[in-house]
């Protein structure tokens, strides 16, 4: 007898979950956009200033990296480099390392801001619930302590290039959860040589159980909507859990004090009109009441990861300069640290 897989979840456009576990992310949505979710191959040559290569950082886990480095055009370049160790987002049960909405992102920072950006492939829930996530988030940082070490596998580029001293945490939307968790956990750890020298959430994916105001009042985007946070959210939370949980809400009273956290200047990106503003200026009220080193920048007018959109950076006047706005803002907060 055939049978015929039923499914039991569904993600409007991104994601199917079916009876016997298996999970479809081919994305089902409006054609035109689905170039967004398509993977880049990588190039080790230079194109556009920038050559990429993915990486295995782990044989036993099969852990990968995408490793953006720009071109080092003249003698005064020849310093080594700030380290931007990225942690994609969707929800943490969608996207990948290699989509091309964070291909166009993240050439584009590592050649304005003169960084190397290093991308983690993380596990994706619900075949793997959190913590997954964080661990290998986490992974890759001691990995590159590894690195910085000289100890165990090698990695040409950034032994050549990156400055070990200088390395960032950044993150959007449900990566923005996993910079905060891998700096709290960095804080508890011996990283040298390698100095976390700051950590940049955007648009980062806290949330409580209770709908805060711009939850109920702010419009609802292909990008995000009600629906795709709280299915996204019951896939790849621990079974039994709820919003409060530490992961989705540090700032709540199921996360450790921030106060008794140490962790890196921070800079928080915030878009005006984003669905889950109100908890993310909490945590920022959070982080300024335990007196941590935290600056605030405001995209104006914007919704939910609204730069990694190509084609409304592309068509809208309005959303190209805050794109750029966001850029410098990371680039400027990279070079004072």
């Amino acid at each position: 007898m055939v049978h015929h897989k039923k499914i039991v979840d569904e993600v409007s456009g991104w994601l199917r979950v079916f009876d016997d576990g298996s999970v479809d992310r081919i994305w089902t949505g409006p054609p035109e956009v689905k170039f967004l979710s398509d993977p880049v191959p990588s190039h080790e040559d230079f194109v556009d200033g920038v050559a990429i290569r993915d990486v295995i950082t782990d044989l036993k886990s099969g852990l990968r990296v995408r490793i953006y480095l720009p071109e080092i055009e003249t003698l005064e370049d020849e310093q080594k480099l700030p380290i931007l160790l990225h942690f994609h987002g969707g929800g943490f049960c969608i996207s990948q390392a290699d989509w091309y909405m964070y291909y166009h992102v993240y050439t584009r920072l590592a050649r304005e801001a003169k960084v190397i950006c290093v991308s983690v492939f993380l596990r994706r829930a619900p075949e793997n619930r959190l913590p997954a996530a964080c661990d290998d988030s986490f992974s890759a940082l001691l990995w590159l302590k590894s690195l910085a070490l000289g100890v165990g596998s090698h990695e040409p580029w950034l032994e050549a290039h990156a400055d070990f001293s200088r390395v960032f945490l950044i993150g959007d939307s449900s990566g923005g959860n996993l910079v905060h968790n891998v700096a709290a956990r960095a804080g508890e750890v011996d990283l040298s040589p390698v100095r976390l020298a700051g950590a940049i959430p955007i648009h980062p994916g806290f949330v409580r159980s209770t709908r805060s105001k711009s939850e109920l009042e702010q419009p609802q985007t292909p990008f995000l909507t009600l629906d795709m946070l709280d299915k996204f959210l019951s896939l790849a939370l621990p079974v039994g859990a709820t919003k409060d949980h530490p992961i989705t809400c540090p700032m709540g009273d199921g996360a450790l004090p921030i106060a008794a956290l140490n962790l890196p200047p921070i800079l928080l990106c915030v878009a005006e009109m984003d669905l889950i503003k109100d908890t993310e200026m909490e945590y920022h009220e959070a982080l300024k009441k335990a007196n941590k080193d935290v600056e605030l920048m405001i995209n104006k007018g914007m919704i939910h990861s609204f730069y990694l959109n190509k084609i409304a950076v592309d068509m809208d006047p309005l959303t190209g300069d805050e794109t750029g706005k966001l850029i410098s803002g990371i680039a400027d907060f990279v070079k004072r640290h």
